[in-house]
């Protein structure tokens, strides 16, 4: 008696992580960019606003705080990355690029200045916190992601 067996046919793509893997790898590759100009070019930043913002303060405190945002952040990056099916380089690029400016407007110039006030942190900056050189790390720290996502998420 012969039998009959049928294969299925799984059809996908070849990955190296899963995208939320690459959002954080990219998330904290972008933070560091962003976390060195913090460092060098705005300091009270990463050594007192980021770290009032959970009762704390210092430099590490700041960097371990500012890192743990870099990479949460990465995982929304990966889920936009993931709708609009960014697994290329170039709209994976404009598109971190476009998400740091985004988290700057809602993050930097909005949410930051009220969250310092909040809790009543001396030098919160005014509401909104329109600063350049803010929006340039936010962009760095986009494009660094948007530029590393692909690489560790899709495979050759």
């Amino acid at each position: 008696m012969a039998s009959e067996t049928t294969t299925g046919t799984v059809v996908g793509r070849n990955t190296r992580m899963e995208p939320w893997q690459g959002g954080v790898v990219g998330g904290l590759l972008g933070g560091v960019a962003m976390g060195v100009m913090l460092t060098m070019q705005m300091t009270p930043v990463i050594e007192n606003a980021i770290p009032a913002m959970y009762g704390l303060s210092g430099g590490a405190a700041g960097w371990v705080i500012h890192m743990f945002h870099a990479a949460i952040l990465g995982v929304g990056f990966a889920a936009v990355a993931k709708q609009f099916d960014l697994d290329s380089l170039g709209p994976s690029v404009g598109t971190g690029l476009a998400y740091g400016v985004v988290l700057w407007l809602v993050l930097a110039v909005l949410v930051m200045p009220v969250w310092l006030q909040t809790v009543g942190f001396a030098g919160a900056p005014a509401l909104p916190n329109v600063n350049v050189q803010s929006l340039f790390g936010h962009l760095v720290y986009g494009g660094v992601l948007g530029l590393v996502y692909p690489f560790v998420t899709f495979a050759d």
